[in-house]
Order: C-alpha cells, then structure tokens, then sequence
C-alpha cells in the first residue's frame, strides 16, 4: 500500500457540495473583498480560538507582522524566539526591524522551553513569541508569567496548532495579538494562502484592522501608512463551512497519533512525540527522530510511503540570516532536531491500513 504524506480527499470529498455552495453565495453576491462572508467567519473563528476578535488576513506571515506592527515593536527591540521553527516566524520580526533573539526548545517536546527564556532577556527585549510546533500547545501559563514579570508582550504563533490547548485555555487566546495560518495543508486551511489575528484586546484589533486595509477605517481616509492584507471573501467562505468539521478532523488526527505511539514503540532508536502535561497536541504533524533519519526517509520513499523534513535547516544557519553572525553549534538543539527529524503522514482520513504500511515500512528498515 502506498501512502501519501498529505491528502485532502478524505476532507474535501464529503463537503464538496457545502463547499460549491458557499463559493456560489460569494459570487452571487457580487461583493468580493471584506464582506459579510469575513465577518461571519472571524466572528466563528474568535468563538473557536476563545479570544473577542478574529481579524482575517492575507496570510499567516502577515498575521504575525501586524500584530507586531500594532504593538509599537520595531528597530532596537528583540523578540525572543525560538530556535526552531519555521523561517516566517523570524521574518515577521525582522519586517518590523527588530532581532529575532532564539532560544533552545526542550528537545522531548520541540517547543521553547520555557526555562531558557529568562536568560536571553534584556532591557531590549519587548517580546516573547511562542510557537504551538507540530500542534502542541507550548507552556503558556509559564511562558505568560515571564512576560508578565518583565512586561513584555506575548504575540502566539499558532499556525499549526488551531484547537490546542494549554492549562485549559486555547492557543490563541493567551497572547496579546496571535497570528495563525490558514495555508492548505495547515489543520484548518484555506485554498490558498489565508490568516488571521486573534486577540482580546479591542484597541489592538481596531489597530490591526485599520493595518490591514491600508491604513483605513474608512474608504479613502487613511489614518496611517498600512499594508494591503486582507482575507478574501471565497477564502472566507470555504474556511467557514470547515471550521464545523474541525474538531471532528482534529479527533481523527489524534487517533492516527494513537496508532503510531502504539504500533512504534520499540522500533529502532525512534523517539515519539511527547505531549506535555497540562497541553494538548492536535497533530498537525507526527515527527519522529532517529539518527538515521535520511536512510530511513529513502527507504520509504522507495516503499510508497510519503514523509516531510520539518525543517532541514534552522533560522540562525539560513543564508537569509548569516548577517547575524550565529556560527554553527550556537544552537545544537535545534540543530540536533534538523538532523534527526522526519515528519510522518498525518492526515484526516488515514486508517489503521494506512498506519500499519508505514509502521511496517520502518520495521523492514530498523530489521
């Protein structure tokens, strides 16, 4: 049995009728750009997240520049982040001129540890961005304490994690602004690219709002210098009609997660995932580590089985950042998990079928 790394066709083969419909209603209506489809899903979206206000973006890059746009952060300032994840996390910082700082994550759960971020705070510091990896909530409880001591801001990252939850509260919700993506293949996804911010703070979400549309409330009176990132009104539509199955496609990601731990135990040098006690994880994706992450990854392939490195290279040993000057070793963490970590299928619809072929793929190989 071959078994792709991504499908969409078990999600959006039954809601192929709801979805046409709502793309229909969106060009009936003759009104494509900020219309009552975007209302009606930031309003469903802020319900879901547990925050006041949704505000719908272009992207999830976008959602994390504005946020830190509309909090004042830019040239001088540092925002912590941590050293692995995914680039745009860095680049949002970078747009507003500030210095992504990284911290070291805890290397059972892939996250930023939160005993590691006090030491890289300085009288520059004005941030703490947190990001939910892989759909586990971080530490956020912990992580807000911090902030709260030094009074710094909290902008989530939640891209990967929409319904997780920590001490109870949903990601999302913690932060002062939180930008999430709705990518394709992200948990809840558009079909395209597509954001939003949540926060529970209305001073900020009018901020955002007004940056979002160029710099307006009103047409053709423009307050500030703002951006064009706005979330599209078929986006709108489509992300409507699959926020309603999301926890069930959520419950089904966990049950693929289950038959993984269970059938994996054991095998080779794998190390599973690990969910903290306190988060949940939703499973945007199952990474596994081993050190012979390649071979293994080339087995596979050859048996039909798809898999993802996320991510091969850290931030800090990007060209993109050389500038910074971060040799190699500042970070052997992150730079342990890009050498180590192979993301496994995950996907709503996978069947216990699906699982046993990529368990016995990686039996065959560790044989």
């Amino acid at each position: 049995m071959t078994v792709p790394f991504l499908s969409f066709a078990p999600q959006h083969e039954p809601i192929r009728e709801e979805v046409m419909a709502a793309l229909g209603q969106v060009y009936d209506a003759q009104w494509y750009v900020l219309g009552q489809h975007v209302r009606d899903f930031e309003a469903a979206y802020s319900t879901f997240s547990g925050s006041r206000y949704s505000i719908g973006v272009a992207n999830g890059l976008d959602a994390l520049h504005l946020s830190l746009v509309a909090l004042g952060i830019g040239p001088g300032d540092e925002v912590i982040v941590p050293s692995n994840t995914y680039i745009a996390t860095w680049l949002a910082i970078s747009y507003v001129g500030a210095t992504p700082v990284p911290v070291e994550p805890d290397p059972a759960t892939y996250n930023i540890d939160p005993g590691r971020i006090e030491a890289a705070i300085t009288p520059r510091t004005k941030a703490i961005m947190p990001v939910h990896l892989y759909g586990q909530a971080c530490e956020m409880t912990a992580i807000m304490e911090i902030a709260g001591r030094h009074n710094l801001f909290v902008v989530e990252d939640n891209a990967q994690s929409q319904g997780a939850t920590a001490d109870g509260g949903v990601t999302g919700s913690f932060g002062h602004a939180n930008g999430t993506s709705f990518y394709p293949g992200k948990n809840l996804g558009a079909l395209g690219d597509a954001g939003a911010v949540t926060t529970n703070d209305e001073a900020l979400a009018k901020k955002i709002q007004t940056l979002r549309n160029y710099g307006s409330q009103q047409k053709y009176y423009n307050e500030v210098i703002g951006y064009n990132s706005r979330l599209d009104e078929l986006h709108a539509a489509v992300l409507q009609v699959k926020l309603q199955y999301l926890p069930e496609w959520t419950r089904q990601r966990q049950q693929v997660a289950r038959w993984y731990d269970e059938h994996l135990q054991g095998i080779g040098d794998l190390q599973l995932p690990v969910t903290v006690e306190g988060s949940t994880h939703v499973y945007h994706l199952y990474v596994v580590r081993t050190t012979q992450r390649d071979a293994l990854q080339q087995h596979l392939t050859s048996a039909g089985i798809g898999t993802l490195i996320h991510y091969p290279v850290p931030p800090h040993m990007q060209q993109a950042y050389a500038h910074m000057g971060i040799m190699k070793g500042a970070y052997p963490i992150a730079e342990d998990l890009a050498n180590t970590s192979l993301s496994l299928p995950m996907w709503p619809g996978m069947t216990e079928e699906h699982v046993a072929a990529v368990v016995k793929g990686m039996q065959t190989y560790f044989r």
